[in-house]
């Protein structure tokens, strides 16, 4: 069920969580969660994905990944972040991933149109200048796609950690067309 940006009800006595009388986007989220519960069957599965595939995205709202990609719930694990960028924390989640979980092949998307081409480390700067203490981590920004694609490869593929480290195929997708266009590691 879609989530419409207009209140479709008035939660609690006549306000929100944050006491105004219009709910928040949270209590709608609440809301048709609750209309998901009421007719949700276990599906019996485990967490284990069917395809054996991770999936590593960028987190922008465009990217509707299980319907671009042909995916059913339990096919594969889905890992998104600001720009789809492979970090530390891809890793983790991609070795978990792995090897708890029996994933052998990683795909990569980064998308035309994301935020990060136009942000730099200045971004660190600005907000620690606001709240005055620097952030801990990168914002790894880029301006060329298929090049950031290229490292997040090579991220993937030389890291100790993963044991199945051929199959890692990077693509950008296309948000005005829905397309996916595959990169090329080498060049």
């Amino acid at each position: 069920m879609p989530i419409s940006a207009s209140p479709s009800h008035t939660p609690g006595p006549g306000q929100g969580r944050t006491g105004t009388t219009e709910p928040t986007v949270t209590d709608r989220l609440v809301e048709a969660n609750a209309q998901y519960a009421a007719a949700f069957a276990d599906p019996g599965m485990d967490a284990r994905p069917v395809l054996k595939v991770a999936v590593v995205a960028c987190m922008d709202a465009r990217l509707d990944l299980h319907a671009a990609l042909g995916l059913e719930l339990g096919d594969c694990h889905t890992i998104r972040n600001a720009g789809g960028v492979v970090t530390d924390d891809i890793i983790r989640s991609l070795t978990i991933s792995q090897r708890a979980l029996g994933t052998r092949s990683v795909v990569l998307i980064h998308h035309t149109g994301c935020g990060l081409l136009d942000l730099t480390e200045d971004f660190r700067h600005d907000i620690e200048a606001e709240v005055g203490q620097r952030p801990a981590w990168a914002v790894e920004a880029f301006k060329d796609l298929d090049q950031d694609v290229r490292q997040s490869m090579q991220r993937v593929r030389t890291s100790p950690f993963l044991p199945h480290r051929d199959d890692v195929r990077g693509f950008v997708f296309d948000v005005t067309t829905g397309l996916l266009r595959e990169i090329d590691p080498r060049s």
